[in-house]
């Protein structure tokens, strides 16, 4: 039988078993890339390749000289795909290979060698490294937030290493959020089906007149994946020959972005972000 749901919040009340709070520090950095165009489609060629990617040579440059294999998934194309997580989004990249483990475990790579455990690839958001110093790779489930606030992700495929440090020997993943004034007033998603729901609002305010800020609260709730009818005996045995695994998950999730600007376009980023499991 399905898992019964129950309000989310009630969840995370009466069964969260882990928090895990990830605060990052205030980063000064020059706002060098330029916003992309929601809609590519009517640009020209010439205009396409004058796209700006910072993820090359960590400065903004245009696509058509950066001396790498780079890909720019924008948010456009991430709204037009209908994912719903990171991973999803990335599944559009050519190079990358991504491969759903369970319900809230996914292993992604570039190259291949893909397993949950990868760590030669090196994912950054807003410049900034989201690997575990567990095993130096990633867990995907914690670092998902809103797609309706990232601005692209840039894919660089190939060595990268020499900038970005020892993880980036197959590749580079920078997903580049929104500005937070770009994201003011409300903003609200809710859907489900028979195997997932999910919610997820932000809120964006002005913090003087230098100032914005965004702040936004997401979660989801998802059953037991069913079984393929091919399935190994000795699996389904292992599960009690059930037609469904084990590994329904529930995640709640807030944070908070605050962009301050200074003096020759310097921006001082303020983040944080506070993440509820249940597995």
């Amino acid at each position: 039988m399905p898992k019964q749901t129950s309000p989310l919040l009630s969840s995370i009340l009466l069964r969260t078993v882990a928090v895990t709070v990830a605060i990052t520090a205030i980063n000064s950095q020059v706002a060098a890339a330029a916003t992309l165009p929601d809609d590519l489609v009517g640009l020209s060629l010439d205009a396409l390749m004058d796209i700006s990617v910072t993820t090359v040579s960590k400065k903004a440059e245009p696509l058509s000289e950066a001396a790498a294999a780079v890909y720019v998934l924008t948010a456009e194309d991430i709204r037009q795909s209908g994912a719903r997580n990171i991973p999803d989004a990335l599944r559009l990249v050519s190079g990358v290979q991504v491969s759903q483990v369970d319900a809230h475990t996914w292993a992604v790579s570039a190259r291949g060698f893909n397993s949950t455990v990868s760590d030669k690839l090196e994912v950054l958001m807003d410049g900034r490294s989201l690997y575990t110093p567990l095993f130096s790779g990633v867990f995907w489930d914690a670092q998902n937030t809103l797609l309706e606030d990232i601005d692209r992700i840039e894919v660089v495929r190939g060595p990268g290493g020499a900038l970005w440090g020892a993880n980036a020997v197959n590749g580079v993943i920078n997903i580049i959020t929104k500005p937070a004034a770009e994201t003011q007033g409300g903003y609200v998603e809710v859907g489900g089906g028979t195997e997932r729901r999910f919610v997820g609002m932000r809120a964006g305010g002005k913090l003087g007149t230098t100032g914005h800020f965004r702040a936004y609260a997401m979660g989801y709730d998802r059953n037991n994946q069913a079984l393929a009818e091919n399935a190994d005996p000795a699996l389904r045995s292992s599960l009690g020959n059930r037609d469904q695994a084990r590994d329904s998950a529930d995640m709640a999730k807030i944070g908070f972005r605050s962009d301050i600007l200074r003096l020759k376009r310097k921006i001082w980023k303020i983040s944080t972000n506070t993440r509820f499991y249940l597995y």
